[in-house]
């Protein structure tokens, strides 16, 4: 081999080398350009708040612009099917939440992603309870009073919800199943119709996410009966929960959290799994979280956060097979 010829191999192996070494690289320097963190929910909306929240920490704490983008339109679906094709580089994030990584692939027999493929979960945020509210007018302070209403009414009893196949709609589905009672469910679009229904009288229950149910419950409109979470909610320390009302296996809860492509490199995941969890310890993000009605949850391990989304999903399957719940 001559010269000329050694000298241009060296030239192309250098050149090999060059491109084998940028994933490494480009993971120790991330990030070195601004981060796209996808909302799939419409601008202005509470997860809207979230998502622009974690935005202001991460731009900070990593040193780098994070935008936020809204894709809304069916159900998240649409938000996380452009995250699930996009490159997992690490600049595109994911706004995610119960309703898209566990309800969506029970309700829909098609659907545009794979929740479990198709995501590698970074952190878990925030954990809402659902208050099970009703209307003055109906003659129950209690769970226990409100199911003997229920059984002497089969048929009678309204409850709305934000839509079919929301979490507020299958809470009031999984209550029925466990307290053996028959209402009837009242779909609206978004919480906001059905909550004016439900001042007015026209339905008589609800299961609405604590943020939403707090205004009028503390101005004395609606009277609250119990909370879905394990403990009773600091917001509402004189109601009791579900569970100690006399039906323990009861638990609902609309979480989010934070996701990216699946196959995004583990160190680029560790460096922004670290910086969640640095949020998630910082005293003034805690507050702002808590302040739009989001309480937040201590960081957990990627175990952790996997065993709290399989013991989920377990939970509303048994619901939405029983109740033959489907959205095709």
């Amino acid at each position: 081999m001559n010269s000329r010829a050694r000298s241009a191999l060296a030239g192309c192996l250098s050149i090999i080398a060059a491109f084998a070494a940028t994933p490494n690289a480009s993971a120790a320097e991330y990030p070195i350009r601004p981060i796209k963190l996808v909302v799939p929910y419409a601008a202005g909306g509470p997860t809207d708040v979230l998502g622009r929240l974690i935005g202001e920490f991460l731009g900070r704490d990593l040193k780098q612009a994070v935008i936020v983008e809204n894709k809304a339109g069916a159900q998240g679906a649409i938000g996380a099917e452009a995250v699930a094709r996009s490159e997992p580089d690490g600049y595109t994030l994911f706004v995610t939440a119960a309703s898209i990584i566990v309800l969506n692939p029970m309700l829909y027999k098609k659907l545009s992603y794979d929740p479990v493929k198709d995501f590698r979960m970074l952190a878990l945020l925030t954990e809402l309870p659902v208050v099970m509210e009703v209307h003055p007018s109906v003659p129950a302070k209690t769970v226990a009073e409100f199911v003997a209403y229920a059984k002497q009414n089969p048929g009678k009893i309204n409850f709305g919800s934000a839509g079919t196949g929301g979490t507020v709609h299958l809470a009031g589905e999984m209550f029925k199943q466990i307290a053996g009672i028959d209402m009837v469910h009242v779909p609206y679009k978004g919480a906001g119709p059905a909550l004016t229904d439900l001042l007015s009288g026209n339905i008589q229950v609800m299961f609405d996410t604590l943020s939403t149910a707090l205004p009028p419950v503390k101005a004395g409109l609606l009277r609250p009966l119990g909370v879905s979470s394990e403990k009773r909610s600091p917001d509402l320390p004189d109601v009791p929960t579900i569970a100690e009302s006399g039906y323990p296996d009861y638990r609902v809860s609309v979480w989010f959290g934070v996701a990216a492509p699946a196959k995004l490199p583990d160190d680029i995941a560790r460096k922004v799994g670290a910086s969640l969890d640095r949020a998630l310890n910082d005293d003034a993000f805690r507050a702002s979280l808590e302040k739009i009605g989001f309480p937040p949850l201590r960081p957990r391990s990627a175990a952790a956060i996997a065993e709290f989304i399989d013991a989920d999903r377990a939970r509303w399957l048994a619901v939405i097979k029983k109740q033959n719940i489907s959205l095709d």
